[in-house]
């Protein structure tokens, strides 16, 4: 997959910018503050629908402007793809792929390819366990749009069930309560599922990418449950378990008025060598724990899609020795990718240099 042109609108800094990058390396070079974060942040928006760096949208529009505009084209091995994005100060966004409003938000995840290494990946270590949920939950959208369609409908009817328990407490009618458990149920099993197809395709990656970035141990996912699925591998086996748990807690949830089982109150844990990454690892296994991450993700999608993701690298290499980030472009840099720096010579990769300076790019 490769961006051939991209087109901001009052995007960050940005008043105007048409930007057309190589199709393999491009190394973004300026100081502080001068917008290149911001281009990969566009790209990395036109490929998840949100920003990487967890920012809301107001905050990607620019001083003064209402609303700003990303648009981009993409080329693949056989077509082209185009996408859209519009988003207000206030009411909905616009997204449009290929021209025309996709049917399903999740199908702009499959067809746009793109993985960023950001300086806060270390979160996905050492911050609570909503922030790991995620890295599966994106991961699975990426792979198979049946993975987000499941956290879709999850979502939904989490949020419907808790608006019962938030209006009606112990008063909740029993008959549409068990509704929204039986939904809930249906589909958290199939969050859960996809969830673990993630771990398990993801680990031979992982493992590599670890040891290969230059790592020692096991590392591996470690899943715990809130809701009695542990060991359980069919669809119907956890429904049942979910909706017993959910009947176990019902007097509690009534009374707190809040579901508190469930995908969303799981825990999923790095593990190495049987310690948790997060509280029993060093500095230096964390970070690289977090590249095997990244490197991981890459190389599933590229394995699962049959698609080479774009690769987008926010001044990864100002904390890399030479001899780990070479290790890293060894396991990655197969497609396009766009490099951001304050400093050309701490880049170990020969690529197309431009200069970022106040929101304009040249080369």
């Amino acid at each position: 997959m490769l961006l051939s042109w991209l087109e901001l609108r009052d995007f960050r800094l940005y008043g105007s910018l048409r930007f057309e990058p190589e199709p393999k390396v491009n190394i973004l070079v300026g100081d502080n503050g001068q917008g290149k974060t911001s281009v990969l942040e566009a790209i990395g928006y036109l490929g998840a629908t949100k920003s990487l760096r967890g920012v809301p949208d107001e905050a990607l529009i620019r001083d003064d402007a209402s609303s700003a505009v990303i648009r981009g084209s993409f080329e693949g091995a056989a077509s082209e793809t185009t996408v859209e994005c519009e988003i207000p100060l206030a009411g909905r966004r616009n997204i449009l792929l290929n021209g025309k409003r996709p049917v399903r938000m999740r199908d702009v995840l499959t067809a746009v390819p793109v993985v960023a290494f950001l300086p806060d990946d270390l979160d996905v270590i050492k911050r609570g366990s909503s922030i790991r949920r995620d890295y599966l939950d994106d991961l699975g959208a990426r792979l198979w749009p049946q993975a987000a369609a499941a956290q879709s409908d999850y979502d939904r009817a989490l949020r419907q069930r808790n608006s019962l328990l938030k209006q009606e407490g112990r008063a909740t009618d029993p008959v549409a309560l068990s509704v929204w458990d039986e939904r809930l149920a249906k589909s958290g099993a199939q969050v859960l599922l996809h969830r673990r197809a993630v771990a398990t395709d993801l680990q031979p990656h992982l493992q590599d990418s670890y040891t290969v970035v230059g790592g020692s141990g096991d590392l591996r996912w470690a899943y715990r449950s809130t809701w009695g699925s542990d060991g359980i591998m069919d669809q119907a086996g956890l429904v049942a378990a979910f909706m017993d748990a959910l009947e176990q807690r019902r007097a509690k949830e009534l009374e707190i008025r809040t579901t508190t089982v469930g995908p969303h109150r799981d825990e999923p844990e790095l593990m190495l060598d049987g310690r948790h990454t997060r509280t029993k690892a060093s500095q230096g296994e964390q970070r690289t724990t977090a590249l095997a991450l990244r490197i991981g993700a890459y190389r599933l999608i590229e394995q699962i899609r049959d698609q080479v993701p774009i690769l987008l690298l926010d001044d990864v290499f100002s904390e890399l020795d030479p001899d780990r980030a070479s290790r890293v472009l060894d396991l990655i840099a197969e497609g396009q990718v766009f490099v951001t720096t304050a400093r050309e010579d701490e880049v170990p990769i020969r690529g197309r240099r431009w200069s970022v300076r106040e929101g304009k790019i040249t080369g």
